[in-house]
């Protein structure tokens, strides 16, 4: 059995006032005839002028906005914002969608995040956190979607922007095959391996042996940097032409080998497979 190690690089990746009410229970005591009821005192005006805006308010405002503006005039805390609804009693949700960012650095990085590490920041419970993994699965949901019943060949865009959001954020280096038929359409996307931050063994005869099983003609394959750098090592590039060339024996074709990145793509088919 064929054991390759893929190291990739380790370059860095680089309210106003309070309205007063009236006091309930004061109205006019009979203290004989010809007495007459005291009125009750008249609540003094509200201001806002010096003050926030009441957080009802302000959680409408990008709502608003989403309705006259669309979404794409929003930031990305006010559409987070909108999506989270609310914040957990003593936590305003704007906050809550700041936190959510500064912590994970970026929203591709958020939305490969664990419960677990939702869960740990302030204001956001069990439900939100769920509400957040759900998100992510719906949009690689669609994505995966745009791969049914097309030709992979014809919609390179489409395959890389699914691997990204599949893998680009893993904390550990991921391999990913897509088993395509004849025509270049997905039979199957699966993990062949899993390795850690900077290592990870891909076994070549058993890709060539699952692609025989799925009857499939040919195949794209793809791994993570988690470091964000795209430019493959000297492993990357043998893990490569030996599968290219072990995959020929049996008459299946390697279309492409990605590098994915959290921004960036690396393509060995682009560039003439060196």
């Amino acid at each position: 059995m064929t054991e390759l190690a893929c190291m990739p690089d380790t370059a860095p990746s680089t309210v106003g006032g309070a309205l007063a009410g009236r006091p309930r229970g004061l109205g006019c005591a009979e203290h004989g005839p010809g007495n007459a009821a005291l009125p009750a005192p008249a609540a003094p005006p509200v201001s806002v002028r010096n003050g926030a805006a009441p957080a009802a308010r302000r959680r409408d405002m990008p709502r608003e906005r989403l309705r006259t503006a669309g979404a794409a005039a929003l930031s990305d805390a006010e559409l987070l914002a909108i999506l989270l609804g609310s914040g957990l009693p003593g936590h305003d949700v704007f906050e809550v969608a700041r936190t959510l960012l500064a912590q994970f650095g970026s929203l591709r990085a958020m939305l490969d995040a664990q419960r677990e590490e939702f869960e740990a920041l302030r204001g956001i419970g069990p439900a939100k956190a769920s509400m957040l993994q759900a998100v992510t699965e719906l949009a690689r949901r669609a994505l995966a979607e745009a791969l049914d019943d097309k030709p992979l060949v014809d919609s390179p865009g489409a395959v890389e922007d699914y691997l990204r959001l599949l893998i680009g954020g893993r904390p550990h280096e991921v391999f990913i095959c897509l088993f395509l038929d004849a025509r270049h359409r997905l039979i199957r996307s699966e993990e062949s391996s899993r390795g850690s931050l900077t290592r990870m063994a891909v076994y070549p005869r058993e890709i060539v042996r699952r692609a025989l099983t799925l009857n499939a003609a040919s195949l794209i394959v793809a791994h993570n940097h988690p470091s964000g750098a795209v430019q493959p090592s000297a492993s990357d590039r043998r893990l490569t032409r030996v599968l290219r060339e072990t995959l020929a024996l049996v008459e299946v074709q390697l279309i492409d080998h990605l590098v994915i990145g959290t921004r960036e793509t690396f393509s060995f088919a682009r560039h003439g497979w060196s």
